[in-house]
């Protein structure tokens, strides 16, 4: 009989209770706006990176959930009744007429509110993979070939998870909790017809296959900017470029041998692909600079030829007046 593994990181579908299995053992992380597991060191600041963190230990899968519980937080001590550590009493200041009469305005926070991802759905006539789960968050139920496809019903979370002051739960509902595994198990709280396993089809257009014939090629979204930004080290710049789903076997990311320059081709596997061609504020050290591709992002490291501040990311753009700088910059010679 077909099971789910409960295991932090896994949750596929088995029947061979021997069957190989890659989880998480311990209980995820949360601090300071950072996301992680305490079995393993990533960490990360959104919650979809989170996500894509891979397992990092191998067992077997199991039915019965055997991550263990954060460690309790110790209990205050108690303040002592003798009269030589007695808390001292300060009367309070007096109010004035001017604290009265003009109420303090919250400061508005400058996060802005996250977008609920898309809501997807399967093509009519979409071949479902057996042992498929459904994408839609709050959902995760796996195809039961025994249901019709329009007789399932899918219960999921349409917006995004918000953790703020150690409470978690979706912006789509009103419900908070305080433990991770509590907030897995929220109720989705909007109803459809169908579980979506696989999502839409890309649209195909005809292209020139390079022998002047048609050929099938997929339509891809073309993005002119992405959301992006850096910080710097006396040695270094560190750039992340914010887009989800970046192909990794198709991406592209090169470094001029002037180091002035850096290329960028990033398609992703939702028929969106964002290409630019990045001229630097100073110029880099190509061979050591590096880049790493993750679940919402690339980052590169881009190594500075001289040690100057850099005031923005490329030269052809204003210095926004603000920037990160860690540690002491050197000077310049």
């Amino acid at each position: 009989m077909a099971q789910k593994c409960v295991h932090k990181g896994c949750g596929k579908v088995f029947e061979d209770p021997e069957e190989e299995c890659i989880y998480h053992p311990g209980p995820p992380e949360f601090h300071e706006g950072q996301k992680g597991w305490k079995c393993c060191k990533p960490r990360v600041l959104t919650f979809d990176e989170f996500l894509a963190i891979p397992p990092c230990t191998t067992g077997k899968h199991s039915t019965v959930d055997d991550t263990p519980a954060p460690a309790p937080k110790p209990a205050p001590e108690d303040v002592p009744s003798s009269s030589s550590s007695a808390v001292p009493v300060f009367a309070p200041l007096p109010m004035t007429t001017n604290t009265l009469s003009a109420p303090q305005q919250p400061t508005p926070s400058s996060t802005p509110k996250p977008e609920p991802p898309p809501d997807e759905s399967d093509d009519p006539d979409a071949s479902i993979p057996p042992s498929a789960s459904c994408k839609r968050r709050g959902c995760g139920k796996s195809q039961d070939s025994s249901v019709a496809r329009d007789d399932e019903e899918c219960t999921y979370h349409p917006g995004v998870p918000i953790f703020h002051e150690g409470s978690k739960g979706w912006t789509c509902c009103k419900r908070r909790v305080l433990e991770f595994d509590e907030f897995l198990k929220i109720e989705g709280c909007r109803t459809r017809s169908r579980h979506c396993y696989v999502g839409k089809k890309k649209k195909i257009r005809d292209a020139d296959d390079g022998h002047g014939g048609p050929a099938e090629a997929e339509e891809e979204e073309k993005l002119p900017t992405v959301r992006n930004d850096f910080y710097q080290t006396p040695s270094s710049v560190i750039v992340s470029f914010y887009l989800k789903k970046i192909d990794k076997a198709r991406a592209k990311v090169e470094f001029a041998e002037s180091g002035e320059t850096v290329t960028l081709d990033l398609p992703t596997s939702d028929g969106k692909r964002f290409a630019s061609v990045l001229p630097l504020f100073a110029p880099v050290d190509p061979e050591k600079s590096s880049f790493k591709i993750m679940g919402t992002k690339l980052e590169m490291v881009l190594v500075k030829k001289d040690v100057a501040s850099w005031s923005s990311l490329r030269n052809d753009e204003q210095p926004t007046g603000g920037r990160i700088q860690l540690g002491q910059a050197g000077r310049a010679v």
